[in-house]
């Protein structure tokens, strides 16, 4: 092993563990790995930015905004309702709305469709006393499986694609992962409506918890006519900025203030809400003419008033909010929302609001202003209860002329008439030509972050090439496996790859496993496509763990769920992918 390649071992290992323990956002983690390889010579600056040109990559680019213009249509909320009305049969319920869920998943990414269901299902289940834990995972699960179908069904396949024509000058065709995709795809959804219903917990959803333990972080404190502070706003009265305390609402006869704002005045008799360290609740009544009120029944219906709503979202991993507190985020005024409380790995954190530190996979619950709606950015986080709102009229000719352009995107390239790159640009112009997105929605719904971190990898992976540790790596597992044949080849470039992606992200685990098993097919003289497709599946194939996929991490919260709630239904349905692909792609590809 040569000096460059035990340095990339080990700038590639540190790496992994900074994803691993979530030290910042995984962009920049890979970002940073890209930059220490560039500054100190391993890579030239055009191989390190060799990723950012790759036709993948800008493949994805173009899809996020063709996505972006079908979401902007209620067509989804419409079918998923329809769907959920249609039975009273959990069951059958269920096995009607995931084989619609994976289809659609196909061709639009999972990310926004698992976002759209969640709200529509999260209230089905709670208007007919079931727990929403029986029915998300699934949801999450039955995406995943519908993105294997097709090439543009999920961004692995789509930077699996990428690095291929840069190895070999050819790609996947559109459909041709479904020899895998639709198999799983029917397996998996019946495994998941029959034995995963059994394994599913049955858990009370976040509001309801909160609800039930709300005495536990609301208190309230009466003004009384001797407070020195009436008629002065809130934060002169220093009520903005109190040690473990936030004042989240005030109670003033049947008027109800909330979110409270710094200009707000205060008046004798007002009922002060505050959400926080109720121990510190003291030191508060220390101040003359505030008096903690014990005689009431404080519940979250005490906060709300008609235009604020009580709304849980999900902190996502592109988030501007990752890895700063609350209080750095300006959170109330720049969402028009009180963060009541901070959600994680299903137990609430117990400290003061404004020095929590965010992190991905943080389910907030939010006490909404009227204009949340407006200020909101789905890029930041996921919303998964419903915000009601007044219904404009939709114009259906932009929701049937939006499916029309993403339809002749596919049939251009279903019939090889186009690349997928060639005919996402066409879509995306014709969307802006005919005003179905205007380009600052075009501009948002382009998720940089991803993009970026694909690129990143991209150098990261032309190191490991380079430098000739791919070849080292693959020469090691070959000598392992060589003696017990394909079968073998494929299971270990299976597991290793679904295990990266368990523990780090997707499209990071497809990106550093390619050269590896680029040079093991080589070395074993097999055909290359059938290490791609094994890498584009294995990588996409996350059920084990809810770090893995994003969005497992949105129904984690949502759903009540913990850990090892994957571990148990995921377990036996990835087992039972990984036998499925070794079997088609040794059928088919070798």
């Amino acid at each position: 092993m040569t000096w460059e390649m035990a340095f990339v071992l080990i700038v590639v290992l540190l790496m992994l563990a900074g994803l691993i323990f979530e030290v910042a956002r995984p962009d920049i983690i890979m970002f940073i790995t890209l930059t220490i390889l560039m500054l100190t010579g391993i890579l030239t600056p055009a191989e390190a930015l060799k990723g950012f040109s790759n036709q993948g990559m800008l493949t994805i680019a173009l899809l996020f905004i063709v996505v972006g213009a079908v979401q902007k249509t209620d067509l989804i909320d419409r079918l998923m309702t329809k769907i959920l009305n249609s039975d009273h049969n959990h069951r059958r319920v269920m096995s009607r709305f995931l084989f619609p869920a994976s289809g659609i998943s196909g061709f639009l990414n999972n990310t926004p469709i698992v976002v759209a269901f969640t709200p529509v299902i999260r209230k089905w289940c709670i208007d007919h006393n079931i727990s929403p834990s029986k029915f998300l995972i699934p949801l999450s699960y039955a995406t995943i499986m519908g993105g294997m179908i097709t090439l543009m069904g999920t961004s692995t396949n789509l930077v699996v694609h990428g690095l291929l024509i840069d190895a070999t000058g050819e790609g996947f065709s559109i459909f041709q992962l479904a020899f895998i995709g639709v198999p799983v795809t029917i397996v998996g959804i019946v495994y998941l409506v029959t034995i995963g219903y059994r394994l599913l917990p049955d858990r009370k959803v976040l509001t309801e918890k909160a609800d039930r333990e709300s005495r536990e972080y609301l208190s309230e404190v009466l003004v009384e006519p001797n407070y020195p502070f009436i008629g002065k706003t809130v934060e002169q009265a220093g009520l903005r900025h109190l040690q473990g305390l936030f004042l989240v609402s005030i109670v003033r006869g049947k008027e109800k203030i909330s979110p409270v704002k710094s200009s707000t005045k205060i008046q004798a008799g007002d009922r002060l809400i505050f959400t926080g360290l109720i121990s510190t609740l003291a030191e508060l009544q220390r101040n003359k003419g505030l008096k903690m009120d014990t005689g009431t029944d404080l519940s979250l219906d005490t906060i709300k008033n008609g235009d604020s709503q009580l709304v849980e979202v999900v902190v996502s991993h592109q988030s501007h909010l990752a890895y700063k507190t609350v209080k750095e985020t300006g959170f109330r005024g720049r969402y028009d929302a009180a963060v009541l409380a901070v959600h994680r790995k299903h137990e609430r954190i117990k400290s003061k609001i404004g020095d929590i530190t965010l992190k991905p996979g943080d389910t907030l619950l939010l006490l909404t202003g009227p204009d949340f709606k407006n200020r909101m950015n789905h890029q930041d986080f996921y919303v998964v209860t419903p915000i009601y709102e007044p219904k404009l009229m939709e114009d259906s000719r932009q929701t049937w002329f939006s499916l029309g352009i993403l339809t002749l995107m596919i049939f251009l390239v279903t019939f090889n008439m186009l690349s997928m790159f060639k005919a996402a640009t066409l879509a995306v112009v014709l969307m802006l030509i005919f005003r179905m997105i205007t380009p600052d929605e075009a501009k948002q719904s382009v998720q940089f972050n991803v993009l970026l971190l694909i690129a990143s990898a991209f150098g990261i992976g032309e190191a490991m090439v380079k430098t000739g540790l791919a070849q080292f790596i693959a020469s090691n597992l070959v000598s392992v496996v060589q003696p017990f044949g394909i079968i073998a080849f494929l299971f270990m470039i299976y597991v290793l790859t679904n295990v990266f992606t368990e523990m780090i992200t997707n499209n990071a685990a497809a990106v550093i496993m390619f050269p590896i098993a680029m040079e093991m097919a080589h070395q074993i003289h097999i055909n290359p496509m059938a290490a791609a497709v094994t890498i584009a599946i294995a990588a996409s194939a996350s059920f084990v763990t809810p770090i893995g996929y994003q969005t497992n991490m949105i129904v984690y919260g949502p759903g009540g769920y913990r850990f090892m709630d994957y571990v148990k239904v995921g377990l036996p349905l990835s087992f039972m992918t990984m036998v499925i692909t070794i079997f088609i792609v040794h059928l088919v590809w070798v």
